[in-house]
């Protein structure tokens, strides 16, 4: 019996001293990165009817950087090609929208100074969403006739999105010259909740927010019901 007694020993004192295999860290979400996105030209005439809002069938709205008035925003949304009258509510499900912006620069300071140490690096121009575009099916450009007339370069607009915010960025090319249109294009699965304050155009480092139709959040799917 004492013999049994001095073998069970080492055992219980193993059994005591062993631990349990620490648990796998949980992996960290990292935030998504600034993806490039493949820019198209802009066809008007592959659109078809444009939905028609309480402003009409196109939403204007003035660009002011401070108390100064730096260009204006005509914005409309179509739907496909072939359709004559857009309702949302009368629409297949499946339809694509195609949101046009049209924004024409009336006229920024761009006086720089040539040397001293005030010389600086210009901002970037840039125009974007400032909320996530809702529905977006990853289409989207510029009319580079526009930008060749705007910059001196067809392609001079870089597209990036960046935590499903859409941004259209100058690149190559020269200042936006006054009083030149340039026009960006996207499509969302979701068709315009109203005007909203979602856009931003920087320039020069100026500001300004821009309103125009935008995307409602998209809708939860329906969960079916266990029988």
């Amino acid at each position: 019996m004492k013999r049994l007694l001095l073998i069970a020993a080492p055992l219980a004192l193993a059994a005591c001293g062993s631990s349990e295999p620490e648990p796998a860290p949980t992996p960290t979400p990292t935030p998504a990165q600034p993806r490039t996105l493949v820019a198209a030209d802009l066809d008007l005439s592959t659109l078809g009817a444009k939905i028609v809002g309480p402003q009409g069938p196109e939403v204007e709205t003035v660009l002011s950087a401070g108390s100064a008035q730096i260009g204006t925003m005509v914005s409309f949304v179509a739907c496909p090609e072939g359709v004559e009258t857009c309702e949302p509510g009368q629409m297949p499900e499946d339809t694509i929208y195609t949101y046009v912006h049209q924004v024409t620069l009336d006229g920024v300071s761009t006086a720089q100074p040539e040397a001293g140490p005030e010389v600086v690096e210009a901002p970037p121009t840039l125009f974007r969403t400032t909320e996530r575009a809702h529905g977006f099916n990853g289409s989207l450009g510029y009319s580079r006739s526009q930008a060749q007339a705007a910059f001196g370069s067809e392609d001079a607009i870089g597209v990036t999105i960046d935590d499903g915010r859409l941004i259209w960025r100058v690149i190559d090319g020269q200042n936006w010259r006054e009083n030149a249109t340039v026009t960006v294009w996207w499509q969302s699965t979701e068709p315009p909740a109203g005007p909203s304050d979602a856009f931003l155009l920087e320039v020069l480092g100026n500001q300004a927010v821009a309103r125009g139709p935008f995307p409602a959040e998209e809708k939860p799917a329906t969960e079916t019901p266990a029988n």
